[in-house]
């Protein structure tokens, strides 16, 4: 699945699908603007790909210090960029995952 394809569907479809990642069940829900929802998805998950969201996450919230604690749980650089590359480039990389 490409980024335009996951877009579409979470344009398209109300349910975010079973078979995703948490890390991407979490994305789905910020694209919906549901901060909270997609916080409760990786706030508990132990993986790097979804410490890296939950980074970001924080990063969107304005929690710059908890943002660069979860950057160094998930292996990846505080991204420098716009909130909205930082969400594309998260995606178009759990993507390929599945």
């Amino acid at each position: 699945m490409i980024l335009d394809e996951f877009i579409q569907l979470n344009q398209q479809q109300a349910k975010c699908p079973a078979y995703f990642s948490p890390a991407l069940q979490a994305l789905w829900y910020d694209y919906r603007e549901d901060w909270h929802k997609a916080h409760e998805i990786v706030q508990n998950a132990s993986d790097a790909d979804s410490a890296w969201v939950h980074a970001y996450l924080h990063r969107k919230e304005g929690d710059l210090s908890n943002a660069r604690y979860w950057y160094r749980r998930s292996n990846h650089p505080e991204f420098q960029g716009s909130l909205q590359q930082e969400w594309e480039q998260i995606a178009q990389t759990l993507l390929t995952k599945i």
